[in-house]
């Protein structure tokens, strides 16, 4: 049997610098595996024999990345608390080991240096960086229910101060390389071709003292003032959080005892509460959205392999036109030409991406020059000028079956024969779409959420005659625009519009019974989603609802029939957000209820249900659907159907998205509450056939 190649190989140079070069063999990216306790500690014993050492620089072997973080699959191989307890004391042991050594230790650093490589990068002396775009440091643990458990919540808060070490591992943001230094996380931030010259150059130098600043003493030493920080945080944290991620209260806990009673003890805390949270199903949930994210990442969407795409056109300048073309100008970088029927609709399209882009030149992510150059990219007009050349047109224009007839043959006679059509309608059968088309295997959904630029989803929905390269393509290319993309079939309202209509209405209906608006958004925050289906409702457009729910009703029957209010607000120039007032005011510095909307809908408002089941009875709609899109094929698998609902509307991550969910409670538990729930509500909530027969064969959506 062939003896393992270590991931670390120590050199030596003539100048007294020892080199270490961390190369995990056969994978792209570096991750730290338990595996390499053993080869960390030969190192470590190598080193400890040498006596003419000067300095050491820790540097990646791969082309683009320091070390992105642990290997998290290795914590599902882990049986108890107890078991990850002890990886991440071992971690720590090996850290400080490091951290211990006699001479200047240096992180050179090129790339993703995130979790646990940050935590290695954290127990060297000093930390040098590029300013490549591609570097990155953070401790993302967070957000994945977990802390982190190889010294980060300990040596952190002593390097950069209480206040900005919490912002870190409490949001799990990453910093790029400028932001790293001016925290002081980075020491030196280097063009990578003198990167390593440079972490030499420091390396020869004497170890560096620990720097206290004043903000330090002060939070680290004065418990009156790290009292302050730590209640701020706290709130903070609450609000967003509801109580529903343990891991986010653990942090607060560890960094605390760790200030109060010294590192060694804040160490053994930290080990424990990693282990504890290990086990949580919220984190378990959070680590299979990670591991269906990245196996989807791989996924081309058909057999076929994708067309190359140069060239990419938009059809209309409105708001989903203005972020399709920013994600597809400046993350897939392509060449983009927008078409719209006035110039003021071009106008609009440019503004928004103008607005995008100078807002990240004013946080400094780039310069004014990258800002002209992405730019330049979109340009537009009021014929096709320019749409000989392109490969995909997206089109994004109102919801009208008519209107898209006419754009798809407008497009077929204006651009090269193998030119793909791929609309962003929300809620039409794509077949339907599909009719006025010559060449029907160019035509294919693609649809985005809004705002574009923020949203991770897109849906590709092919008809039965798309073509397998159509659907290849289009996937790539929502990739490189930054998406998720699942494939998704053709029926009205695709997936996410469709599990989303059910709780919709279901919220609706429960304010028409005199629930309280803020009652009703309450209820669905506490139970996890990131907004309220009535301020959802204000923010999609009272129109845009009142357009989708007929065709829902259309195409799948009265079970999607809500209750008769959306001309009632529209007659009374109710939009939602876009036209100032909905049922929230937005012309009053703090979003208010509206309370004159009780009046016209007829509403006594009362607090009647408690808040969580008023949750249960609108995500109960959502559950049943997502089952029955699954059994109809819909969806593939309940995996994607899992991805699409917490990237596509927010379903809370920490419960692992609608399938994961049921499976927690129970198959027999969701059909005997949709059972009780019918008999209170009304026929619509019956559970669907699949999950009366699974619940009949005690069977889960994920074979354990």
């Amino acid at each position: 049997m062939s003896e393992q190649v270590s991931a670390f190989t120590l050199s030596y140079g003539d100048n007294g610098v020892a080199w270490l070069k961390i190369d995990v063999p056969d994978e792209k990216m570096n991750t730290l595996q338990s595996a390499f306790a053993e080869q960390v500690t030969d190192v470590l014993a190598e080193l400890k024999k040498q006596s003419d050492i000067k300095g050491m620089v820790v540097y990646s072997g791969k082309p683009d990345n320091f070390i992105a973080g642990a290997d998290i699959r290795m914590l599902a191989a882990c049986n108890s608390a107890e078991e990850a307890e002890q990886l991440a004391a071992k971690g720590q042991e090996l850290f400080a080991e490091l951290e211990a050594l006699p001479f200047h230790v240096v992180a050179a650093i090129h790339g993703p240096c995130l979790g646990g490589g940050m935590e290695l990068a954290l127990a060297c002396h000093s930390r040098v960086c590029s300013d490549d775009d591609k570097t990155r440091l953070g401790l993302p643990e967070v957000q994945l229910g977990l802390l982190p458990g190889s010294g980060g919540t300990q040596r952190l808060p002593r390097l950069i101060g209480l206040a900005n070490a919490l912002d870190m591992i409490l949001t799990g943001k990453q910093l790029r390389a400028k932001k790293a230094k001016k925290l002081g996380v980075a020491d030196e931030v280097v063009p990578q071709s003198i990167l390593l010259d440079i972490a030499e150059e420091q390396a020869l130098k004497p170890k560096p003292k620990r720097k206290h600043s004043f903000q330090e003493w002060a939070l680290g030493g004065n418990s009156l003032g790290r009292s302050l920080v730590f209640d701020q945080a706290a709130k903070k944290t609450r609000e967003k959080t509801r109580g529903n991620y343990p891991a986010a209260d653990a942090i607060l806990e560890v960094i605390k005892y760790g200030l109060q009673n010294g590192m060694k003890k804040g160490l053994k805390v930290e080990a424990k509460r990693f282990g504890e949270l290990v086990m949580t199903p919220e984190s378990a949930a959070l680590r299979s959205i990670f591991f269906a994210t990245t196996a989807m990442k791989k996924e081309t969407g058909s057999d076929a392999e994708p067309k190359s795409v140069h060239s990419v056109g938009v059809l209309g300048g409105g708001l989903m036109g203005g972020g399709i073309s920013n994600v597809t100008a400046t993350k897939a970088g392509y060449p983009v030409r927008v078409k719209d029927i006035s110039n003021d609709g071009l106008l609009n399209a440019m503004a928004y991406n103008f607005k995008l882009l100078d807002k990240k030149r004013k946080r400094r992510i780039i310069s004014k020059a990258q800002l002209q150059k992405q730019m330049m990219r979109i340009t537009g007009g009021i014929d096709y000028t320019g749409f000989k050349s392109v490969d995909v047109v997206i089109e994004a224009v109102f919801e009208d079956l008519k209107l898209k007839h006419q754009m798809v043959k407008e497009i077929e006679n204006n651009t090269k024969p193998e030119t793909i059509f791929a609309t962003n309608t929300s809620s039409l059968p794509i077949h339907q779409i599909a009719e006025a088309a010559e060449r029907p295997e160019n035509v294919v959904g693609l649809h985005y959420f809004s705002p574009v630029e923020k949203m991770p989803l897109v849906e590709v929905i092919p008809h039965e005659r798309t073509s397998p390269e159509t659907v290849a393509t289009v996937v790539s290319l929502a990739k490189k625009q930054g998406k998720t993309a699942i494939v998704v079939g053709d029926k009205a309202g695709f997936y996410v519009n469709r599990i989303l209509a059910p709780y919709m209405n279901e919220a609706a209906s429960a304010l028409l019974s005199g629930e309280p608006i803020e009652h009703l958004d309450n209820a669905l925050l506490d139970f996890g989603f990131p907004v309220g289906p009535i301020t959802l409702l204000d923010e999609v457009g009272v129109d845009i609802g009142a357009k989708i729910m007929p065709i829902m009703v259309r195409e799948l029957g009265d079970r999607f029939k809500g209750p008769d209010v959306f001309e009632t607000l529209l007659n009374d120039g109710r939009k939602g957000r876009k036209s100032g007032k909905g049922f929230y005011l937005y012309n009053t510095k703090k979003k208010t209820v509206d309370k004159s909307v009780y009046k016209l809908l007829n509403i006594e408002p009362e607090k009647k249900a408690e808040g969580l089941d008023l949750a249960m009875r609108c995500t109960l709609m959502m559950l049943n659907e997502a089952a029955r899109c699954l059994d109809e094929g819909v969806v593939k698998s309940a995996r994607d159907g899992d991805i699409g609902a917490i990237f596509g509307i927010g379903f809370p991550p920490f419960l692992g998205g609608p399938f994961r969910y049921m499976d927690q409670l129970g198959v027999n538990k969701v059909v005997e509450l949709l059972n009780e729930h019918a008999d209170k509500y009304g026929e619509r909530f019956k559970p669907c056939e699949k999950l009366v027969a699974m619940a009949k064969e005690n069977q889960c959506f994920y074979p354990l």
